[in-house]
């Protein structure tokens, strides 16, 4: 097996770069042993190109999930979380959802427009809208195309619910308009961490912000009230979830009130590039992580099935669940109810020109 670890750009969390599934060929690189291979590069710049798309919202009506409509403000994402259950998507986009997933993005800039054409629809019924549910809406090319900040801007605009997720401590930029929000019952927030080893998460998530400062944020932004909680995600068997009660008990006191996990899935190309990844940087616990794996989504290594896609079944599974929900009693987390948004507020936003006179 190829050193990954040493052919893997500064940065980034893999250096593999799949075929995409949809093509009926694949090119694989050889050495015919007349042309010396070239190095692979050190370092990869992050390319940014501009999404066509003319919507903007996802709807959904999954049990598994505590949204129905979402938005996405970027394809790809930066962070390069080498177990990203949303890599499988860059196919779509005829890219591969190994690197190309972290250093060719597309960026839509619309999206505000987008959205506020939709929300003045007739026919439009409020609902808390989702934001990081596939990509991180505040990764690090948000520092320069805004595009989650106008969008929040719209949303404060319209009095419009919005819940987030996210690695990123950009969103403390945004303090202003979530805590606006917030006064009205209308923002949410959940902090996603996923260890607090600072060297496992620079393998793992090269470019999220480090675990401590993900910790902070919840404490910035619950101090600016802005309900803020935790998110346990994904627990990785064997290298993380040994964590869970240790993420629980620094969340709850830098303010967190609220706790959710999700277990580590790993669908289509994911599978391929996280168990090359665990070879490379943890062969001694690589074998012990898949039968872990296996065992939480009986025999195999994942079910996309409602119930179980995240949190899995079997003993194992039920443990986690019960030392989940141990930690949050003692720590207080989940004592209330969860977010419900009040929709109540919401009114329609302008469209400019003369249709608004009428």
């Amino acid at each position: 097996m190829a050193d990954t670890a040493a052919s893997t750009p500064r940065g980034r969390g893999t250096g593999d770069n799949p075929g995409n599934r949809y093509r009926d060929r694949q090119r694989e690189t050889a050495d015919d042993g007349w042309t010396p291979a070239e190095p692979p590069p050190t370092q990869i710049v992050t390319e940014v190109r501009v999404d066509p798309s003319r919507s903007i919202l996802s709807h959904n009506d999954s049990p598994d999930v505590p949204f129905t409509q979402s938005l996405n403000a970027y394809r790809g994402c930066e962070h390069g979380c080498i177990y990203c259950f949303a890599r499988p998507t860059h196919a779509y986009l005829d890219l591969s959802p190994g690197l190309d997933f972290e250093t060719k993005l597309l960026a839509k800039p619309r999206a505000a427009a987008l959205l506020r054409t939709a929300l003045a629809k007739p026919g439009y019924r409020c609902s808390t809208l989702a934001m990081g549910t596939n990509t991180d809406p505040y990764q690090p090319i948000e520092r320069t195309w805004r595009i989650t900040r106008q969008v929040l801007e719209l949303m404060t605009e319209c009095r419009h619910p919005v819940s987030i997720v996210t690695k990123g401590a950009l969103i403390e930029r945004d303090i202003d308009l979530l805590a606006d929000l917030a006064r009205d019952g209308l923002a949410h927030v959940m902090l996603s961490v996923t260890t607090l080893d600072r060297e496992l998460a620079r393998r793992m998530e090269p470019r999220a912000a480090a675990p401590q400062r993900r910790i902070e944020t919840i404490c910035r932004l619950n101090a600016a009230g802005i309900p803020t909680g935790v998110l346990v995600a994904p627990v990785v068997p064997v290298l993380t979830d040994p964590e869970m009660e240790a993420i629980l008990a620094a969340a709850a006191g830098a303010g967190a009130t609220g706790a959710g996990y999700v277990l580590l899935r790993l669908p289509l190309e994911v599978r391929t590039l996280f168990v090359d990844w665990l070879e490379t940087h943890y062969p001694l616990k690589a074998a012990h992580v898949m039968s872990r794996v296996r065992e939480l989504r009986g025999g195999r290594d994942y079910e996309s099935d409602f119930g179980v896609r995240q949190r899995g079944r079997g003993t194992y599974a039920r443990f986690l669940a019960d030392r989940f929900r141990l930690a949050c009693r003692r720590h207080g987390l989940n004592a209330t109810r969860d977010f419900t948004a009040d929709c109540s507020r919401f009114r329609p936003p302008r469209l400019g020109g003369q249709l608004d006179l009428f």
